[in-house]
């Protein structure tokens, strides 16, 4: 068998010194999350998702004037406390997504760094491969070493501005002496309006990028409280090899 995985980001790639801070006060985190899927339910899955979004953002989407197709909400607009709080149908369809993720044999993921509380030691560029070359990595290993027999992948990634290093970070690793033999090719970026997974890979990484700020620093995060207590449950229980390291 042969997943896809599709991996956004999530938190914020520039440097973070607090939330008070007045330049430097975005996300304690960065990090890629999103979904692996069995290639043979990338259709099926993305069907799913497109109806469902139809559904729950109908309004919105009619409002827009631009086809479903090719309409998207971000993530990190869709997951706000004040739509966690307010709308139940959010809330249920984010248990159904995990339980759909489940059920067609794939699983959600997630890895990310907290940052250091210094803008002079941040590099965005550096930190973006390091996370990048870490996903390969355990997804990687989870093909090889969880899977029996071993499976292969392919990586979807949203387009980025830093492609070209990225693919070259990619193809090191897989040919390299890290010799990630699992994925198939150094990874593919595409446009997220056009994909209907990668877009369920940007609710995802919207999602996770609330849950580590408050895993990360709950002080000064105390309101994504709210996305703990709804949804780290069902995103740990689908997520695999995941983690935010500090």
């Amino acid at each position: 068998m042969t997943y896809i995985a599709y991996l956004d980001e999530f938190g914020h790639i520039g440097p973070y010194i607090s939330r008070d801070d007045p330049r430097h006060n975005d996300s304690p985190v960065f990090g890629l999350a999103g979904l692996v899927l069995p290639i043979e339910e990338v259709r099926s899955f993305g069907t799913w998702f497109y109806q469902r979004k139809s559904e729950l953002l109908a309004f919105e989407i009619e409002r827009s004037g631009t086809p479903a197709a090719i309409w998207e909400k971000k993530g990190s607009a869709l997951y706000t406390v004040k739509n966690v709080e307010t709308y139940q149908e959010l809330r249920h369809f984010t248990s159904r997504m995990f339980n759909k993720i489940k059920a067609v044999g794939g699983f959600a993921f997630y890895v990310g760094q907290g940052k250091p509380h210094s803008a002079e030691e941040h590099d965005p560029n550096a930190l973006y491969r390091h996370i990048l070359r870490e996903a390969i990595k355990r997804i990687d290993q989870h093909c090889e070493e969880d899977c029996d027999p071993c499976e292969r992948f392919l990586l979807t990634l949203d387009e980025h501005d830093q492609r070209d290093a990225l693919i070259t970070q990619a193809a090191v690793a897989m040919y390299g002496a890290d010799r990630r033999r699992c994925l198939v090719e150094p990874p593919f970026q595409v446009e997220s309006h056009r994909y209907q997974t990668m877009q369920a890979a940007d609710w995802i990484a919207g999602l996770v990028g609330r849950l580590g700020a408050y895993w990360k620093a709950p002080d000064e995060f105390p309101e994504n409280e709210i996305f703990a207590r709804y949804f780290a449950t069902r995103v740990h229980s689908c997520a695999v090899r995941s983690g935010i390291r500090d």
